[in-house]
């Protein structure tokens, strides 16, 4: 039998078993760094929410659009918030353009922890970038996603990306 390696896989999972010194929402705590922080991978900020890369993403490019506010309900989100958000999607798709020229998007939520949602404390949304072809055997036979861009480097891409994005609308 074949085995491929996926160690990411591991740390992510062990990191969820281990006490933090630190147990407040981990997106709550991403929003007291500055973007030119490489200990966080928030790429954009607004007065109502923020943006950032998933540290375990699909595909390179995975973005998640979250509200400042810490809720975990989608109904306590309010009218502002919600236009906020989806301006900041509007963006986000934007700024994906110019970065990475992607040819299709996944947009949506995991609302609890059945629905498929790995932090379900805090509500976020998901912005993945998408290309033809980019879905093969290694996620469905292994069980590992190859993903082909050091975060960090996405990160400052990125940075770049919605600036210029900021600058066309």
């Amino acid at each position: 039998m074949e085995k491929l390696w996926s160690p990411w896989r591991s740390n992510y999972i062990e990191s969820f078993k281990q006490k933090k010194e630190d147990d407040s929402c981990v997106f709550c705590r991403a929003q007291k760094y500055s973007l030119e922080s490489d200990d966080c991978l928030v790429v954009y900020r607004s007065e109502k929410c923020f943006v950032t890369l998933n540290l375990y993403p699909y595909n390179s490019g995975h973005l998640m659009v979250i509200p400042n506010r810490h809720t975990s309900q989608f109904s306590s989100i309010t009218a502002d918030e919600m236009k906020e958000i989806m301006d900041v999607v509007q963006l986000t798709m934007k700024a994906l353009e110019l970065a990475m020229k992607p040819q299709g998007y996944n947009f949506g939520a995991n609302l609890g922890k059945a629905a498929g949602a790995g932090i379900d404390e805090h509500i976020h949304f998901h912005v993945l970038p998408r290309w033809n072809g980019d879905t093969n055997f290694m996620p469905a036979l292994g069980e590992v996603k190859i993903i082909s861009q050091d975060l960090l480097v996405t990160k400052k891409n990125l940075i770049t990306a919605f600036k210029e994005a900021l600058k066309q609308n």
